[in-house]
C-alpha cells in the first residue's frame, strides 16, 4: 500500500497575504473585546462620535471592526493562489493609501468621518498601504542570476 502525501508549498507572496489577512482578522476580533478596546461602551456602529479605541490608540466602531474582519477573510481566501495573494496585497495596499489620503483630507469631527478615523489610524493606513504594495512587488519580482538568466 502506497501512501501519498501532498504538500502544498506556498509562495512567499501567498505566505505574506495569509499573514496580513490573519492579522486583520485578529484586529477585527480584538476591536470587539472590552479592555483591549478602551471606552468600549462608547462604541457606535459608524460615527466620528465613537469613542472606542483599539489598544487605546486607534479609533474604532462596529463598522470599522467589520471591515477589518472582512479584509482579513479576503486575505485568507485570496492567499490560496499566488495571483490572488498578489492582487490582495496590491489592491489592499492601494485601498489603504486612499484611506490615508481620505483621513488627511476630511475633518475628523465631521459626519464625513463615518468609519471613524483618527490621526493614528491615518498614519497606520499609510504604513499598511506602502507595506502591502512593497510585499507584493518584492515577493513577486523575478530573480536574475549570473548573465541575466531568470531563475
Amino acid at each position: 500500500m502506497t501512501t501519498h502525501t501532498r504538500t502544498a508549498t506556498k509562495t512567499p507572496v501567498q505566505q505574506a497575504a495569509f499573514l496580513v489577512g490573519a492579522v486583520f482578522l485578529l484586529v477585527g476580533i480584538l476591536g470587539f473585546v472590552p479592555g483591549i478596546t478602551t471606552d468600549y461602551g462608547t462604541m457606535e456602529f459608524a460615527s466620528h462620535d465613537s469613542g472606542a479605541e483599539l489598544l487605546g490608540i486607534f479609533q474604532v466602531s462596529v463598522l470599522h471592526n467589520l471591515v477589518h474582519l472582512a479584509f482579513g477573510v479576503a486575505g485568507l481566501v485570496l492567499a490560496r493562489s499566488a495571483s490572488g495573494a498578489n492582487t490582495y496585497l496590491l489592491a489592499g495596499g492601494a485601498v489603504y493609501l486612499v484611506l490615508w489620503l481620505y483621513g488627511l483630507i476630511i475633518d475628523h469631527h465631521s459626519a464625513a468621518n463615518f468609519v471613524p478615523l483618527n490621526t493614528a489610524d491615518d498614519w497606520l493606513h499609510f504604513v499598511l498601504g506602502v507595506g502591502m504594495i512593497a510585499l507584493a512587488v518584492l515577493l513577486t519580482r523575478r530573480n536574475t542570476g549570473a548573465g541575466g538568466v531568470r531563475r
